[in-house]
């Protein structure tokens, strides 16, 4: 069953220049126990796309159109109070550096207290045994709850606000990346928590991360977007083993293989465009090698009879097939076909 439906989403920013259009047309879908990626560089457009889930856009930021529906209510409907009684109850969230989100002058447990009272009906005792209980849960000594947070590490810190964002049992967990800051072994550390806990509350997740070994390790279906759009959405599997679109190609390659350890990684040349005034057709074009002028003049088609359960925004999808897949290892790919159109302008 649907948890979560975006709808031809679009987020506006205010500012002096003129709108950010920082997410445009965006649509994607949750299932009950399901766990999404939202992947892409920064200012892409994911953390904007989880601000107005949550209902906390900053002051400048607004819905200019389309619709969020959670449980088959369209939140962007909702009043402020409405959206609180939702906020944490069951929609939580993990926050971009977590580490540092804890309030210092008040202790841990106190914090998870607050939590749980402002929505649950609970006796002080049934509430810290709660708090126990999800430290425990998370690795952490139940004794620790009543440190501060200046006296935690980082990954305690960490695995702190993880425990306080389930301390609803929430049905939907938005996490930010989740794992920035951490070093890989505590990177692993805590996606494993973070999936053990959800089996237990039978949860689903929506990450939001620029790192791809994160998403490949926990999701189930992945989100790429770029630059306010979904460039390409479907299985994990898909997306990280076979995808079609050359953005999405490009990000994959700039991640190491462990099964090609002696390959050098690919960056993708150039930056992306402005989205106060976004480029008329495919917004990844000047970055594309396999950019044509139709790319320049015409919005890209949703291709979704190339693979499974796979849709891809892009005119050259029969292309990536036919090679592109291979040579987009070799970082002469990317840069000669940079160079070439540079000296045709």
């Amino acid at each position: 069953m649907t948890l979560l439906e975006v709808n031809d989403l679009r987020i506006h920013y205010e500012t002096s220049a003129g709108p950010v259009q920082a997410v445009d047309g965006v649509s994607f879908s949750i299932d009950e126990g399901e766990n999404l990626g939202i992947v892409g560089e920064s200012g892409c457009g994911k953390t904007t796309l989880a601000d107005a889930i949550l209902g906390i856009l900053e002051e400048n930021g607004y819905v200019a159109g389309g619709e969020i529906r959670f449980k088959g209510e369209d939140l962007t409907e909702l009043t402020g109070a409405e959206r609180r009684r939702i906020m944490w109850d069951e929609i939580s969230m993990i926050p971009q550096s977590a580490m540092n989100a804890l309030d210092p002058v008040y202790t841990v447990r106190e914090q998870i207290l607050e939590s749980i009272f402002t929505h649950r009906k609970m006796s002080k005792k049934e509430a810290n045994e709660r708090v126990d209980e999800l430290f425990e849960l998370v690795g952490l000594d139940p004794d620790r709850a009543d440190d501060y947070p200046h006296q935690f590490s980082g990954g305690m810190r960490q695995r702190a606000m993880i425990a306080m964002a389930l301390s609803l049992d929430p049905a939907l967990i938005l996490a930010d990346e989740p794992t920035t800051a951490l070093d890989v072994i505590m990177q692993d550390q805590i996606l494993k928590r973070i999936s053990a806990l959800q089996d237990e509350i039978n949860s689903s997740m929506m990450i939001i991360t620029h790192d791809v070994s994160v998403v490949a390790e926990t999701c189930d279906r992945v989100v790429v977007m770029y630059a306010g759009k979904v460039a390409e959405e479907g299985p994990a599997s898909t997306i990280f083993d076979k995808p079609y679109h050359p953005y999405s190609v490009g990000l994959k390659g700039a991640f190491p293989n462990i099964r090609k350890p002696n390959q050098d990684l690919v960056s993708i040349p150039g930056h992306p465009p402005e989205l106060v005034d976004p480029p008329t057709g495919c917004r990844f074009a000047d970055r594309c090698p396999l950019a044509t002028d139709v790319c320049y003049s015409e919005d890209p088609p949703e291709v979704t009879d190339h693979a499974d359960d796979l849709r891809t925004f892009c005119h050259h999808v029969d292309q990536i097939d036919g090679g592109f897949r291979d040579r987009a290892d070799e970082r002469a790919t990317w840069e000669e076909t940079k160079a070439a159109r540079e000296v045709s302008q």
